[in-house]
């Protein structure tokens, strides 16, 4: 596929295609890294409309190819890049690596000397390949479950 991918700012109609792209990325692309009952205590959606008011209320952005939702990232007040999922179907086509770009250049437009970010198993390389560092590996709890993570920055400056 060469067509060019398109960020924009997320909008209050985007929570149905980033629900989309999270579930299936976790489920399909995630599932190599993780247990099935570990992927199927994260990938859960409990309540939509707090879902759709966390990206409204922070920096966030939707990659697009051809007018389709193909990946969303955001950032939070202190610098956490919350959230980078890319649709299962469009991996390895750089929309991760767009995404990460226009975050950084917020984070910078806001005078952030870091960004951080809490990384699966799945996304650990790409974000090390990207010049982020783990800080310490961890252990989150979802709905019973035990999973590993990685705290990772990356500075700035």
């Amino acid at each position: 596929m060469d067509e060019p991918i398109s960020i924009r700012p997320y909008g209050p109609g985007d929570a149905d295609a980033t629900i989309e792209i999270f579930l299936r990325a976790i489920r399909e692309v995630s599932l190599k890294d993780y247990s099935r009952a570990q992927i199927e205590a994260w990938a859960q959606v409990e309540d939509r409309g707090l879902w759709a008011e966390r990206r409204i209320s922070r920096p966030a952005w939707i990659a697009e190819i051809v007018g389709r939702p193909a990946g969303f990232s955001d950032l939070t007040s202190d610098g956490c890049l919350d959230m980078m999922f890319v649709h299962p179907e469009l991996q390895g086509l750089g929309i991760a690596s767009r995404l990460l770009s226009r975050v950084e250049e917020e984070a910078l437009k806001l005078g952030f000397r870091r960004i951080h970010t809490e990384a699966s198993r799945t996304a650990r390389p790409f974000f090390e390949r990207r010049g982020f560092r783990v800080i310490t590996k961890q252990i989150v709890e979802k709905r019973g479950q035990s999973l590993e993570n990685f705290l990772m920055e990356k500075l700035y400056g």
